[in-house]
């Protein structure tokens, strides 16, 4: 890492696991047996990556399990985009220990949105969208190589970096370039409306026109660029929280396949 602009601790949970269940803050249902992650900002470029209490490089997309609380079915978010942000932040799967870096277009310069995100943007550790794998449901596409995307509706813009709780309630196909790159909608479990959301209706009923936002926001992106429109499976309608969860357990099964079996350009190691 080329300096510390910043140093921010995140307390993580858990039992058996190296680096265990994260959050910055902590939800209802945190597990027990507290240590901690230093989440890092590079001086230059933005973005960061971790450390564990030992002062060891970490990975945001090994190192954290997927579950927070697997009885309560509540998930770990690592976030890369804080809503109303602009910056084009990713987990680098390639980098040894994937920090979170700034993506580029095409001549090198750094990639910003047309436009900010209104919602929290990352991803879902330990779970991978395998490229060699056609979907059947929706068409044949292959997935994009990359970690299950998380899009989190909630009402506090989550930092860079943080690891938030969070339960899952819905889930779109995007397909983005021929490629199968699923959207799962989340909310953190201490929002003041998660109690009142628990499956893709009530994100209509309690939160009108969110679903409907995410999906044109998501179809639209590439536009300004000169790219096509992204298109959806099943029909263009955000599937339910069962689904999500179907989504996220085939994912995270492809991930233990990739530990089994790296593919080569993919740093795989914790």
């Amino acid at each position: 890492m080329a300096g510390v602009a910043t140093m921010r601790r995140v307390y993580v949970g858990g039992r058996g696991v190296s680096l265990a269940a994260a959050a910055v803050r902590r939800g209802a249902h945190t597990t027990v047996g507290p240590s901690q992650l230093t989440w890092v900002v590079a001086e230059s470029g933005g973005g960061g990556g971790y450390r564990n209490s030992d002062g060891e490089a970490a990975s945001p997309w090994h190192s954290i399990p997927l579950f927070a609380n697997k009885v309560a079915g509540t998930l770990n978010f690592v976030n890369e985009i804080p809503r109303y942000t602009t910056a084009k932040m990713e987990v680098a799967t390639s980098t040894p220990h994937n920090p979170i870096v700034q993506d580029s277009n095409k001549d090198g310069s750094p990639r910003y949105y047309h436009g900010p995100l209104y919602w929290n943007y990352g991803c879902l550790p330990q779970t991978w969208e395998d490229p060699r794998l056609a979907s059947e449901e929706c068409g044949g596409v292959l997935g994009d190589n990359d970690p299950l995307d998380v899009v989190e509706i909630g009402s506090r813009t989550i930092g860079m970096g943080e690891v938030q709780e969070v339960k899952a309630i819905g889930v779109f196909s995007m397909i983005d370039s021929g490629e199968l790159d699923w959207k799962v909608l989340a909310i953190a479990v201490d929002d003041p409306l998660a109690d009142q959301i628990n499956d893709v209706d009530d994100i209509e009923n309690v939160m009108p026109g969110t679903v409907a936002g995410i999906r044109e926001w998501f179809r639209w992106y590439k536009t300004p660029d000169g790219k096509a429109l992204n298109a959806f499976g099943h029909g263009e309608v955000a599937l339910s929280r069962d689904k999500a969860y179907e989504v996220i357990d085939e994912t995270h099964q492809h991930w233990v396949d990739l530990q089994a079996n790296p593919v080569p350009g993919m740093w795989t190691s914790e």
